[in-house]
């Protein structure tokens, strides 16, 4: 007799009498299978993400170098720092090439993704063609920008020329060079900002702007009355992120300079991060360079908190 044929209390009998390792292994997909899948993210990030970070921390407290000498130090390698002119110079440098290339550039992916999410011929290979400085190189695009802001044949200098200004040394000069090194950031990764911003436009229900055009609204009001409004969430993630990115500035200085991590012969042009990998890995002082690595992650904290209350204020959030 087959299942149908059998009256609907005996199929409901037979059907919740199921052997104990189907019970077990049915329970096991639903309550197990989710931490299983999620599992390797957690897994690589305490491998690569929390080991580092405690390794650091433990090591921060140490006078720790190359030959393995290791004796315990406390809270000395954090005070030598604060007392070091060398890290304070960097941290400025770190802090003003931020500023410079990240105001600047999250206006140009604002805008940028504005033009991208109109009507447009050819819309999809525009969009994707923002991306390519992101895809090259990062010693190609130094080796262009050195080019770019050399002293004597430089294409920037022989520009500024035709208004007068005399030659820049860019490498040499302190502000000059973190306006250099901003403006190979800003090239790079204002594509990449505008494609989020263009992705969190996409979100933005077309409704809101029909009504608002036929209450006579025009494109720029629609932008500042509608669209900034809603993109607070993406404006968010986007400035967070760029935190992040701006405050361990390392490649673009350091190809800048060739390589070197001393940041220009007096250090003009140095960020936190060269600091860490110079202390690290030239000066062999592992200690130094973890509490290093200490305070410039503190550094990235109130930073990402100060423009994530920035932008919520901005956004109308209280």
């Amino acid at each position: 007799m087959s299942l149908d044929t059998l009256p609907r209390a005996s199929r409901n009998t037979h059907r919740r009498e199921r052997p104990p390792g189907r019970r077990w292994r049915s329970r096991l997909d639903v309550k197990a299978m989710p931490y299983a899948l999620v599992s390797p993210y957690f897994i690589l990030f305490a491998a690569f993400g929390l080991f580092p970070l405690a390794f650091t921390l433990y090591y921060s407290l140490y006078d720790y170098d190359l030959t393995g000498t290791t004796e315990w130090a406390g809270l000395g390698n954090y005070t030598a720092l604060l007392g070091d002119d060398d890290f304070w110079r960097a941290t400025v440098n770190t802090v003003a090439m931020f500023l410079i290339a990240t105001v600047p550039q999250m206006f140009l992916a604002l805008f940028l993704a504005n033009a991208l999410n109109k009507h447009m011929k050819f819309r999809l290979p525009i969009r994707m063609s923002v991306l390519l400085p992101l895809v090259t190189s990062v010693v190609a695009v130094a080796v262009v920008f050195t080019q770019l802001f050399a002293r004597d044949w430089g294409l920037v200098n022989y520009l500024l020329g035709l208004f007068g200004v005399d030659n820049t040394n860019w490498r040499a000069e302190r502000v000059p060079s973190w306006i250099a090194i901003a403006t190979m950031v800003d090239w790079r990764w204002t594509g990449y900002n505008a494609i989020i911003f263009l992705a969190g436009m996409q979100t933005i229900p077309k409704d809101l702007y029909e009504a608002a055009s036929i209450d006579g609204a025009s494109r720029r009001r629609q932008f500042w009355q509608i669209t900034l409004p809603m993109l607070r969430p993406t404006m968010i993630f986007v400035v967070l992120n760029s935190t992040i990115g701006g405050l361990t500035l390392f490649s673009e200085p350091m190809t800048f300079y060739n390589g070197n991590p001393d940041g220009g012969s007096q250090g003009q042009f140095q960020t936190v991060a060269m600091f860490v990998y110079k202390e690290a890995f030239r000066e062999f002082d592992y200690g130094y360079a973890s509490a290093a690595a200490w305070l410039l992650f503190l550094l990235i904290l109130i930073g990402a908190a100060i423009n994530f209350l920035f932008v919520r204020r901005i956004g109308g959030t209280r």
